[in-house]
């Protein structure tokens, strides 16, 4: 039984809504050794577009994807589906806009679930910048002909800040509204995957291609190694798509170690914040940074979305990271454009990823002037490559390769119907809705844990990172919460007790202690300590109670050892001396130097008075709680030989006048805060009790808060 207490069993029990993607079949796939008619290499955007295009033209079709779906560049992009902007500048790419447009709108019909159009808005705060703006985007939406999904407008300055609350006010000049699409790219991603092995291909991950056997001058067999399980598998095909990504060109050397290098590698970086920034629901357009880019600020999953950057970057790593100088950019810039600036702290996420651009022509230097245009390539006999593209064009690019392979002679000639054809898309849970609710707390981890045992058996999911980062996106929204449901998630696929280590468990009482102080801080402050004086016609023995703190972090343990502390008791003899009260009020600090020097300081209570009955008085400096459970145990232990020294210690020895009476002293001290600092202000002035009876032997109270 999982740590959630939801039973391997019970996960089961919930069917999908679409085939689901089960490994062990896929496996018993491969054992039999078919010759399939397609194997395809690499699971993201572009391999999940081809397999579904062959499977849905009846293709024995195959996928090996290295990590998991989408782990590469497609699960960390900016999360739009557009035409591009930025290319409008050079009209060569006027092509390239218009296709990635109409491919815009095919995907919003036939994915409504997972992309839908959003709303933009480009704030303009210099003259003349908003009609020059508004022709630009004008064009853009024009392009798009029947497949526009928003009229693009003009906004005065009062309706630039009422579409996009959170930007800069203070010279706003108005602004240009007009629409693009956005989506989640990870399930979109398993989506495809699972649409693909709807219409029967078989689909693998974490099954990395490590081999190509040539043969005649044609591939013949892929060879894979299963990372789960160490073991090797040849596979008989007729054909391979190389659609790995940035890792195309190791693909292609695995046939050929000498073959040329067609790609170069930009990093991209993204920054997530709180929604507060960007509360509305339309996005951001910053037109130009000072890398030649637009920057996108866009609402997402409940959190605000920033980037990207444009670094390139030599070698092709599986998980890039982003660097502090490309986050600090991001702040700058977007801070220029917000109503509320931004610091590193505000940061919950940041994640990178790499763009597959092809290799730019002589005298272009930068990686932000680059294409996203693609590139189908026949090598190798039997080897289809496709390089470069985008996202929002993953679609054309796998027809465009099913024609090079048709017109290679590779594959059998059949129509195409991914132009109309429904992604089906899993609608058993929610995921949105689980991972807002993740990252607001642990009291939601059994909710991420139910859909995490669903994920394994149905989605694919091999991991811990699978399900947090790729079928729930808290690890991309919350880091944070992200590393503290790891374990609790790979205990629960593992079918194991999650054990929380020792110092979570501290950490937690520590945080409870600290709470539940605060809590009791506004109590312990109308609390008062009365001192009442009453002579009586003899001289007796005058008694002084003291009430102990109560400990915010143990509060029923505490309680009664703080109490019996506290108990002082005083006696004079017959005759008039020198009254001593010394009262030692334990302190439990963290450390064993700060319990020495407190312990002697707290423990001094002098109180002299004069041969007449005076002002005795009595230091009370009460206990600091301790923050750790632990050290609560050694406090309460402690506490049994503090009654014994208190009861000897507060003997206090006072023989008044004739005329002299009984005092009665009641110190009620105050609670103790959870910071050292506090205590220390709180005891000095707290437990000070003053006790001075009138020359005419009448009671008097002194109030002390």
């Amino acid at each position: 039984m999982p740590a959630n207490g939801t039973s391997d069993m019970a996960a089961a029990e919930v069917k999908p809504t679409v085939k689901g993607l089960n490994r062990t079949e896929a496996l018993a796939s491969i054992m039999q050794d078919p010759v399939w008619d397609v194997v395809v290499v690499g699971g993201g955007a572009t391999g999940a577009g081809v397999a579904l295009d062959a499977a849905s033209r009846g293709l024995k079709t195959l996928l090996l994807e290295a990590q998991d779906f989408s782990a590469g560049t497609s699960s960390r992009s900016t999360k739009l589906i557009h035409g591009g902007v930025r290319y409008l500048k050079n009209p060569r790419d006027w092509g390239l806009v218009h296709d990635a447009l109409v491919e815009r709108k095919r995907l919003i019909d036939n994915c409504p679930q997972l992309v839908h159009a959003e709303p933009f808005v480009l704030p303009c705060f210099k003259k003349w910048e908003r009609e020059i703006y508004m022709a630009g985007l004008g064009f853009y939406g024009a392009m798009a002909g029947k497949d526009q999904i928003g009229r693009t407008r003009m906004l005065k300055p009062e309706e630039a800040e009422k579409v996009l609350p959170g930007v800069k006010t203070e010279g706003l000049l108005g602004g240009v509204e007009f629409f693009d699409a956005q989506f989640d790219d990870a399930r979109l991603n398993i989506a495809l995957i699972r649409t693909a092995a709807t219409h029967g291909a078989v689909c693998l991950n974490y099954m990395p291609v490590v081999g190509l056997e040539r043969i005649g001058g044609l591939i013949q067999s892929v060879t894979v190694e299963d990372k789960h399980t160490g073991e090797s598998h040849r596979i008989r095909t007729k054909m391979v798509f190389n659609c790995a990504g940035v890792w195309a060109d190791q693909i292609r050397r695995l046939a050929d170690p000498q073959a040329a290098q067609l790609l170069r590698f930009s990093r991209g970086t993204h920054v997530v914040v709180d929604r507060s920034f960007l509360p509305g629901d339309a996005g951001m357009l910053i037109p130009k940074t000072r890398d030649g880019r637009v920057l996108f600020a866009i609402p997402w999953h409940n959190a605000v979305l920033l980037g990207t950057t444009d670094v390139e970057v030599r070698e092709a790593e599986f998980d890039p990271q982003p660097s502090e100088d490309e986050i600090a950019f991001i702040l700058e810039t977007a801070s220029g454009y917000l109503a509320k600036p931004l610091y590193r702290s505000d940061v919950l996420a940041a994640f990178a990823g790499l763009r597959p651009l092809l290799r730019v022509p002589a005298g272009q230097s930068s990686t932000a002037q680059a294409s996203r245009s693609h590139s189908v390539i026949s090598e190798f006999g039997n080897m289809i490559t496709i390089a470069g593209g985008k996202w929002t064009s993953y679609r054309r690019m796998a027809e465009d390769a099913m024609l090079e392979a048709t017109l290679r002679h590779l594959i059998e000639p059949r129509l195409c119907i991914t132009k109309d054809l429904p992604i089906l898309v899993d609608e058993t849970f929610n995921p949105e809705v689980i991972e807002e609710a993740a990252c607001q707390g642990p009291e939601n981890d059994a909710k991420v844990i139910e859909y995490a045992l669903y994920a394994r058996d149905f989605e694919g999911a091999c991991t811990a990172e699978d399900i947090l980062w790729r079928r729930l996106r808290v690890g991309v929204l919350n880091a944070a919460r992200a590393q503290e449901l790891l374990p609790k998630v790979a205990a629960a696929l593992e079918g194991r007790e999650y054990a929380a280590p020792a110092a979570s468990v501290a950490n937690e009482a520590e945080t409870h202690a600290e709470e539940a102080a605060v809590q009791c801080s506004g109590k312990a402050a109308d609390e008062v300590a009365e001192v009442s004086t009453e002579p009586s016609s003899k001289s007796v023995k005058p008694e002084v109670s003291a009430e102990a703190l109560e400990t915010p972090t143990a509060a029923e343990e505490v309680v009664k050892s703080a109490e019996a502390d506290a108990e002082v008791l005083a006696e004079p003899s017959s005759k008039s001396e020198t009254p001593e009260v010394s009262v030692k009020a334990l302190e439990t600090p963290t450390t064993a130097e700060e319990v020495v020097k407190s312990a002697e300081a707290d423990a001094e209570v002098l109180a002299e008075p004069s041969s007449k009955s005076e002002t005795p008085e009595v230091s009370v400096k009460a206990l600091e709680t301790p923050t750790a459970a632990e050290e609560v145990v050694k406090s309460a232990e402690a506490d049994a030989e503090v009654v014994k020294s208190a009861d000897a210690d507060a003997e206090v020895l006072a023989e008044p006048s004739s005329k002299s009476e009984k005092p009665k002293v009641s110190v009620k001290a105050q609670k103790t805060p959870t910071a050292a600092e506090e205590v220390v202000k709180s005891a000095d002035a707290d437990a000070e009790v003053l006790a001075e009876p009138s020359s005419n032997r009448k009671s008097k109270r002194f109030w002390h808060r």
